[in-house]
């Protein structure tokens, strides 16, 4: 089974191509938020170099979220659009989950933070156990102060992958102290591979998706949507 999977949830943009357990290929660009123009060129020139095409693949894979609300639905519609043209089911898969498999086998937790604005991050706890990647707090938009709560009342060093940490490593450090693991950077980030690997287990598993039904998880309403509802919140109490 040949897999393309992406990712565009960030300001990572990434592309990669397995074919059963073997990686074939893998594009991450992480310089500024521009998916719209790099993602469909990223995938045609990496479909090239593994001398494929589009008909050559039995399964896409997409970042699903959380993360930033324009990316996620750049790589959602062009996955869906993809499926759609050459007929082939989709996979969503959580961006945090994602995140956390770029540290296979580690010992501790792992905590990866996405910057969510709003002084908050989307986040979630996982840990290994038995070569199985388990889900100990499942994905929320909290508070770097609520998050670090949460951590405390736990024992293990937490490694922290995702682009919320530049923002928040110095609390982190001074709350956490040497529980703080900081990964290489080349796994900080989200990999379209780690998409890829997870996606693959859940085909095996029989878990795959319409392209119709495939939809972003967002974790919270859009700003757009925050300032909609409080406009018409004014707007009522003013007739009120």
């Amino acid at each position: 089974m040949k897999i393309l999977a992406l990712d565009t949830s960030s300001i990572v943009a990434t592309v990669a191509v397995m074919d059963d357990d073997q990686l074939i290929g893998e594009y991450i660009i992480n310089h500024k938020r521009t998916h719209s123009q790099k993602l469909m060129p990223m995938i045609e020139e990496l479909l090239k170099s593994c001398e494929l095409t589009i008909k050559d693949i039995d399964l896409i894979a997409v970042a699903k979220g959380p993360g930033s609300f324009t990316g996620l639905r750049i790589g959602v519609a062009t996955a869906k659009g993809l499926a759609h043209a050459v007929d082939i089911p989709v996979v969503g898969i959580s961006t945090l989950d994602a995140l956390a498999f770029n540290m296979p086998f580690s010992e501790g937790i792992i905590c990866p933070i996405l910057d969510a604005r709003r002084s908050q991050v989307y986040t979630a706890v996982y840990k290994w156990d038995n070569e199985s990647l388990s889900n100990i707090e499942e994905p929320m938009a909290i508070s770097i102060e609520e998050l670090v709560e949460k951590l405390l009342e736990r024992p293990e060093k937490v490694i922290f992958l995702g682009d919320g940490i530049k923002a928040n490593e110095e609390y982190l450090i001074e709350k956490l102290k040497d529980r703080v693991v900081l990964p290489p950077n080349s796994v900080k980030m989200q990999r379209a591979s780690s998409i890829a690997e997870l996606a693959m287990e859940r085909a095996k598993n029989g878990e795959l998706e319409n392209y119709y039904e495939l939809v972003p998880t967002y974790l919270r309403k859009s700003e757009a949507e925050r300032q909609y509802e409080e406009k018409m919140k004014r707007c009522g109490e003013c007739e009120g």
